[in-house]
């Protein structure tokens, strides 16, 4: 009986719509983490290598052995334990790229809501609530169909 209501519960709290939108938001954003990060690889370390004139934060490490390699990679060939500092710094970068345009589209939404909120009270705001009784001229709700003042049928 325990076992039904669990799998119950589970069914319910797996079909709710706020566990498929973050489902749905964890895949985009993995996707848009490719993308990111090719960014971030392929367009702005290079530039900023550029910039720096010839800068490589992919080869920026400490060898914990105590010698001297010319690159990550023929410290890493030699067996060498490394700390990749520059490694990091291109993560810290993807981290604060994504999280950049994040913050972008969430002011772009939250700027759309509040825009959508505002024409509906407008819209709102411009509908009549009353209107004029044809007989006395009373001001009635638009709904009605009795003058509730006169008492006259309206149409």
């Amino acid at each position: 009986m325990a076992k039904t209501k669990f799998v119950d519960e589970f069914k319910e709290f797996i079909t709710k719509g706020n566990v498929m939108d973050m489902a749905v938001g964890v895949i985009i954003g993995g996707a848009f983490q490719g993308i990111i990060s090719s960014l971030v690889d392929d367009v702005i370390m290079p530039l900023i290598s550029a910039i720096t004139g010839g800068i490589d934060f992919s080869n920026w490490f400490i060898a914990l052995d105590g010698n001297q390699y010319a690159t990550l990679a023929a410290a890493q060939e030699a067996g060498a334990a490394t700390l990749g500092y520059g490694k990091f710094i291109t993560v810290v970068i993807n981290f604060l790229l994504m999280a950049l345009v994040v913050f972008c589209l969430v002011k772009a939404l939250d700027k759309v809501k509040t825009t959508v909120k505002r024409d509906a009270a407008a819209a709102e705001e411009a509908a009549p609530t009353e209107k004029e009784c044809p007989y006395c001229k009373s001001m009635i709700p638009v709904g009605a169909t009795r003058c509730g003042h006169c008492t006259s049928q309206l149409d």
